[in-house]
């Protein structure tokens, strides 16, 4: 509107794919010769996104006739440069979605103000370097900055589905990229250990969290040649006895099963049976007893993983970490 008219809106309304509109307020503007820009401050709500607060700033400018609309990436907005993305190498990470959106709006004001349809979009986030650190992007491939993503335009709270989204990118990045083995890790400790033995490059690395479930499932329709799931005692206990999500609020542990499987170590069951953790129980074993449990987890572990993936082409094997970051068991 401003490259048209010469002047900003306070506000603009947006219609997004969800079918809600939003209501924005403008915190940037400037008019620069042949070019227009603006920004908005991100409001995450309640969601710990890491670019709650960050400003988004896109610039318009008149493009080649019959060019329609070109996407540039600006400062702190990333750069694709490994495949297995929904964006093609050499482009900036600007998801079909938010690009879609970009479009109607240019096709739109096209039509009211009489305005170009061919312009030149330049997204940038002023301290998106520096989020990006905080994100999946360095070990997608994506280099420079954050990505624009997005497939409702609406922001929802932390969820699941939002977790899940980036293990499967990670996935897909990794079988575009060629590689034979990748590892899923419930976290920092079990990622690093299992670096020390494997030294894969980082985009084999997946940051599964609790979603072993959400991973093996989509490895299920997605597979590649070697799996490693790399976790902690109490996470592999929970999917050991069949927990497809590992998260303490929706999977606990039966300690009741558990003590059996310790009875099988040499333990005392009623040592696990009066447990307040599973960390507890390892500390009431002896090292040999610590073993044989670790070993007889990882295995029924591995069992019902395999029965999650239900994928003979994928070979998976997996890992118990301790917190200290020794390798206590592993199953193949």
């Amino acid at each position: 509107m401003a490259l048209v008219t010469g002047d900003f809106p306070q506000t603009v309304t947006i219609d997004t794919p969800s079918g809600k509109s939003a209501k924005l307020t403008l915190s940037f503007t400037a008019i620069e010769g042949q070019s227009a820009s603006a920004g908005v401050i991100k409001d995450a709500g309640d969601d710990p996104d890491v670019t709650h607060g960050a400003e988004i700033r896109a610039t318009v400018e008149r493009g080649v006739e019959g060019s329609g609309v070109v996407f540039q990436g600006g400062e702190g907005v990333g750069l694709v440069t490994k495949p297995g993305l929904p964006i093609d190498v050499g482009e900036p990470a600007i998801n079909p979605v938010p690009r879609q959106m970009m479009r109607d709006c240019i096709a739109n004001l096209a039509a009211e103000t009489g305005g170009p349809h061919d312009v030149v979009i330049r997204i940038s986030v002023p301290t998106g370097q520096a989020l990006a650190e905080k994100t999946w992007n360095p070990r997608l491939g994506i280099e420079g900055g954050i990505s624009i993503l997005g497939t409702t335009g609406v922001v929802r709270p932390f969820s699941c589905s939002a977790w899940i989204a980036s293990i499967h990118r990670g996935i897909d990045v990794a079988r575009a990229n060629g590689l034979d083995h990748v590892a899923g890790s419930t976290g920092a400790t079990s990622e690093q250990a299992f670096q020390a033995r494997y030294n894969l490059p980082p985009i084999a690395l997946l940051d599964m969290g609790d979603f072993i479930g959400g991973l093996l499932k989509y490895l299920r329709r997605n597979p590649v040649k070697r799996m490693t799931i790399a976790g902690g005692f109490a996470k592999m206990v929970k999917l050991a006895q069949g927990h497809g999500d590992l998260h303490s609020a929706r999977s606990q542990i039966d300690f009741a099963a558990l003590a059996e499987l310790a009875q099988m170590a040499g333990m005392n069951p009623d040592d696990v049976m009066t447990a307040n953790s599973a960390l507890d129980v390892l500390q009431k074993a002896n090292p040999q007893q610590a073993e044989g449990l670790s070993q007889l987890v990882a295995e029924r572990a591995l069992t019902q993983a395999r029965l999650i993936l239900r994928q003979e082409a994928v070979q998976l094997d997996l890992m118990i970490v301790s917190r200290d970051g020794q390798i206590l068991a592993e199953a193949f």
